[in-house]
C-alpha cells in the first residue's frame, strides 16, 4: 500500500522515522483500550495490509507475523477500565497512545495518527482521518492493536466466563448486555459506561386513591 498522506512534512522525513499510532476498543464496554505504534521500513512487504476490520481474525493474526519481523519498531500502550472511567474514554484512548509512542525503541522524527484527535507529544503529529486505510505503519498499528486486544479479551474471558467476552471482545452486543443484566457487571467492565452502569428506576407516578 503507497503512502498517500503527501505533505511537506512526510515528504522531508525518513520512512523508517515515521510511526503510525491506533488503536482498538474505544467503543467496547469492557476490557481496555490498546494503542499500537509503529514504523515500517521504506520498502516492506505487507501483502494485504488494510484497516484492521476489513480483514478476518485468522488474516490479522498472519499479518501480525510478518508485521513484527518487518517492523523497524512497535510497541503498545494500554489504559484500562478504572483509569477509563477516572479520566473519561477519550483521554484514556490518548493516553494508551502516547503510551504506545513512548514505549518505541526507535523514537520517531513524526507521528501519523489516525482519526481526528493528537495526543500531548513533543514529536510532531498528523491526525489523517482515516489513515488506517491509508497509511502503511496506520495500517500496521491498527491490525496490531486489534489483534493484542482480542488476545487480551480472550483471556478475560477465562477470568470472568459468562459473558462471551471472547466472542463480541467487549462490544455492546445484546448477548453482551443480556449477560451483564443477568449477571452483574465484572472488574473487567467499565462501570460508568451506558449499558453497563444500573439505570435508575423510573419514578411511578402515585396518585392518591386509585
Amino acid at each position: 500500500m503507497p503512502l498517500t498522506v503527501n505533505t511537506s512534512a512526510t515528504q522531508q522525513i525518513p520512512v523508517d522515522r515515521i510511526a503510525g499510532i491506533d488503536e482498538a476498543g474505544r467503543g467496547c464496554l469492557a476490557g481496555p483500550v490498546v494503542a499500537a505504534a509503529v514504523i515500517l521500513p521504506p520498502h516492506a512487504t505487507l501483502p494485504g495490509l488494510t484497516d484492521s476490520k476489513k480483514l478476518t481474525a485468522r488474516q490479522r493474526t498472519l499479518i501480525v507475523r510478518i508485521i513484527k519481523a518487518q517492523a523497524v519498531s512497535w510497541a503498545l500502550g494500554f489504559s484500562w477500565p478504572r483509569e477509563i472511567e477516572r479520566v473519561n474514554i477519550l483521554q484514556a484512548t490518548l493516553l494508551a497512545m502516547s503510551r504506545a509512542q513512548n514505549a518505541l525503541p526507535v523514537s520517531p522524527l513524526l507521528v501519523l495518527v489516525d482519526g481526528n484527535q493528537a495526543f500531548s507529544s513533543s514529536i510532531p503529529q498528523q491526525t489523517i482521518v482515516g489513515g488506517d486505510a491509508l497509511c502503511p505503519c496506520i495500517s500496521a498499528a491498527s491490525i496490531l492493536a486489534k489483534t493484542f486486544r482480542d488476545a487480551l479479551m480472550s483471556g478475560l474471558d477465562q477470568r470472568y466466563p459468562g459473558y462471551g467476552l471472547s466472542q463480541h471482545k467487549g462490544y455492546g452486543t445484546r448477548k453482551h448486555m443480556d449477560a451483564v443484566q443477568r449477571l452483574g457487571p465484572c472488574p473487567a467492565h467499565r462501570m460508568t459506561f451506558r449499558g453497563v452502569r444500573p439505570e435508575p428506576m423510573e419514578r411511578q407516578l402515585c396518585v392518591p386513591g386509585i
